[in-house]
């Protein structure tokens, strides 16, 4: 009888040691993927959603500011043709006449920010 439970015990333990656990993340891979919450746009209009991927949300958030800036600095309704914080950015837009809601994805090596806004004209 004790040669089973003592067996028993030995598989349990076992079983235990190889099942996976609760695993705590750290480093690039803590930073795999987030949606964040969005910075407050500063003219018109409003950023409506933010997600970044391999950087933090306050990188991902100041990202979305700089390219603000770069694309708003030749009008409103401008665009923006350099990097901006190493970043090279990508945009599609969808317009109409009193709007514009575009998509900016923004890639620097591994690291992605991408984000949406819309903007009154």
């Amino acid at each position: 009888m004790f040669r089973i439970l003592s067996t028993m015990l030995a598989c349990l333990v076992l079983a235990a040691l190889a099942a996976p656990g609760p695993t705590r993340a750290s480093g690039p891979a803590a930073r795999a993927a987030a949606a964040c919450t969005p910075p407050k746009y500063p003219g018109s209009g409003y950023f409506t959603s933010v997600a970044v991927r391999g950087v933090s949300c306050a990188t991902g958030r100041r990202v979305v500011l700089a390219h603000y800036r770069c694309r708003t600095r030749s009008g409103r309704a401008g665009r923006c043709r350099r990097s901006v914080l190493r970043y090279r950015c990508s945009e599609t837009r969808r317009s109409i006449a009193t709007e514009i809601n575009g998509r900016v994805n923004c890639r620097r090596g591994g690291r992605r920010v991408t984000y949406t806004y819309q903007q009154n004209t």
